[in-house]
């Protein structure tokens, strides 16, 4: 039977279990989902991007701008 296990202490089932009432022993093994063709992990994709170094001065000017080009809203 498969569900989820939503924090340490509880299981949520994905569907009812039947005829059965009382202490149960639950065995648990995680399962691993195969990832769509075409998708990329994001990790491996942060990983792989080149180290961009700004200046204060360089995000100080963009946030200038930014709230410049807001006006008084």
């Amino acid at each position: 039977m498969h569900g989820r296990l939503s924090d340490s202490g509880h299981i949520e089932l994905n569907e009812p279990v039947a005829g059965m009432e009382g202490e149960v022993d639950v065995l648990l093994r995680t399962v691993v989902v195969p990832a769509r063709p075409g998708t990329v992990d994001v990790f491996e994709l942060i990983a792989a991007t080149a180290p961009s170094i700004r200046s204060k001065e360089d995000i100080d000017r963009q946030v200038a701008e930014e709230h410049g080009s807001r006006g008084d809203r």
